[in-house]
């Protein structure tokens, strides 16, 4: 089923594959979708499209996460995890 793009913006010629690249699609997808200018039908591609990406880019984030978790691997081979350090500028208000 081919979409028409509202806009101007026409669909993607091939998925994007890497993760920043998926980020930088649904943004545009979030944005059109929340203008509210979609007829049904472009607005249920956006969304069908957006789902996608959203399973891919888990799946690259699960990769990367066991990456991470063998290069942290000890000699023993036990893989021990380690927190993220929050962004220098994020402050807990909790």
């Amino acid at each position: 089923m081919l979409v028409r793009m509202a806009h101007g913006a026409p669909p993607p010629t091939s998925e994007p594959v890497k993760f920043d690249e998926i980020l930088a699609r649904l943004r545009v997808l979030v944005e059109r979708l929340e203008g509210g200018n979609l007829t049904l039908e472009e607005g249920l591609g956006c969304f069908e499209e957006g789902m996608r990406l959203c399973g891919r880019g888990a799946e690259q984030l699960d990769q990367a996460e066991k990456r991470v978790e063998v290069l942290l691997s000890t000699a023993g081979g036990n893989p021990r995890t380690a927190p993220l350090a929050p962004p220098p500028d994020h402050e807990d208000n909790e």
